[in-house]
């Protein structure tokens, strides 16, 4: 590192999984219920658990990797290590459109709600004082962060019991479905199973966030032992929040009907659940939803930028940087913060185009690397158990990625495209047209 300081292995292992939790954001449930619920014929819970089964594939195989290479890379590193120096490359640069990108649709998000509850005040004022925020709390010691995440989720978490609550109290008087114990919301007879499918396969990006704890490997005191716990149970708790929050809310709305703007349900669902007051509650804590998702992303593109820079494929000087009294990577924050100001001038369907691209392309990689390292390398698919953990597993988790692929949005395909192939050009640049190998930082390799 240019100037000595490394990363402080702080973290425990609750602080981790409620900093992938802040990153999912576990209220964006009731962004994307309208839409889902349409397209399965209310049965979001059965496609949430049908999302979930697919994202614990790849979980799995982040946690395989993470044990053997456990830097603050993520997929840039796995792949790189396990694969090809030059994909890695191509790998990390596809995920910057992920962690680049979230920071900003949050600061989009504010934005957009904030402006709703106050029209009168500039748009731009929002913007400006959630990045703010933002960074500044991301530039201190990331066990401030951490805690800060925590409250945020278990604010989340709070209002959602509160919304439950509330719906309980509603069926019983009539609303919905009228009961509390019924199994309609997961199936029924007239069950489209296509349709389920198809509304899992918007719901995996719900799960986007999971993976971004592998990030933090180099802020944990054992991160072979930590990190593996803490990217499977942010999914799977991720998970239980998704499925038992939907299947409350397809209670109260078992069809469409009721509602005006499918679309965006979200004030809806407060306003008929709860009435005004609580809309009003509820909105407000959307606000805490994308604060502490932009503290949670601008934290882990941060430490991908500066992986990144320690490997000299970006000026070391600059992105290799740890600042010594706080121990954060100073100078990326700070680049983060000027790029997620772009959210003055982004649209939300633009920028969500390109996250898509990115966290695909990192969730493919990663299964392809366990199969590289785990069978072509280490030859462990020679028993059945080692088969099975690192050959049938991560290819299952690979075909369920392969779906979100043929399901991707034209418009993200064309503009991850268009990010990959600038890559490329700076690859060839940085290797001096494949004559040498991308720079890379030597980490020991732990045998398992």
């Amino acid at each position: 590192m240019e100037n000595g300081a490394k990363l402080k292995r702080t973290l425990k292992l609750w602080q981790i999984v409620m900093m992938g939790l802040a990153y999912m954001t576990p209220m964006v449930v009731f962004d994307t219920f309208g839409i889902v619920s349409g397209i399965t014929g209310g049965h979001v819970p059965t496609a949430y658990i049908v999302a979930l089964v697919g994202m614990l594939f790849t979980a799995a195989s982040y946690g395989k990797l993470v044990k053997v290479f456990p830097t603050a890379g993520s997929a840039y590193t796995y792949t790189q290590k396990a694969i090809n120096r030059h994909l890695g490359f191509l790998v990390g640069w596809s995920s910057l459109l992920d962690y680049l990108f979230l920071p900003m649709v949050n600061a989009l998000l504010t934005k957009i709600y904030l402006t709703a509850l106050f029209p009168e005040v500039p748009t731009w004022i929002w913007v400006v004082l959630f990045v703010g925020i933002v960074t500044i709390l991301n530039l201190r010691s990331v066990n401030v962060l951490a805690n800060f995440n925590t409250l945020f989720v278990l604010i989340q978490i709070a209002i959602m019991v509160v919304f439950i609550i509330l719906v309980v109290k509603g069926l019983h008087n009539g609303e919905g479905t009228g009961q509390v114990f019924t199994i309609q919301p997961f199936i029924n007879g007239g069950m489209d199973y296509t349709a389920i499918i198809t509304g899992a396969t918007i719901l995996c990006f719900s799960f986007l966030g999971f993976d971004a704890v592998t990030t933090l490997s180099e802020e944990t005191p054992d991160p072979k032992k930590t990190i593996p716990k803490a990217i499977f149970l942010t999914a799977l708790w991720g998970g239980i929040i998704f499925i038992t929050s939907s299947f409350f809310i397809q209670l109260f709305f078992p069809d469409m009907s009721r509602f005006k703007e499918p679309d965006a349900a979200l004030p809806e669902i407060a306003l008929y659940v709860g009435g005004k007051l609580f809309q009003s509650i509820f909105l407000c804590a959307t606000f805490v939803n994308t604060l502490a998702s932009g503290l949670a992303s601008h934290a882990s593109v941060s430490r991908l930028l500066y992986v990144m820079g320690r490997d000299k494929v970006f000026p070391e000087k600059w992105f290799g940087f740890i600042h010594p009294k706080w121990k954060t990577p100073a100078i990326n924050v700070v680049i983060v913060g000027v790029i997620s100001l772009s959210a003055l001038f982004f649209d939300l369907v633009t920028a969500a185009s390109l996250i898509n691209f990115g966290a695909l392309m990192a969730f493919t990689f990663v299964n392809l690397s366990v199969v590289s390292h785990f069978v072509f390398r280490e030859k462990k698919h020679r028993t059945i158990k080692g088969c099975f953990n690192y050959l049938i597993m991560p290819l299952i988790g690979a075909i369920s990625i392969a779906i979100l692929w043929i399901n991707l949005e034209t418009s993200s395909l064309i503009m991850g495209l268009g990010w990959f192939i600038i890559g490329f050009c700076y690859l060839i640049f940085i290797t001096k047209a494949f004559r040498t190998a991308p720079p890379q930082y030597q980490v020991e390799e732990i045998q398992l």
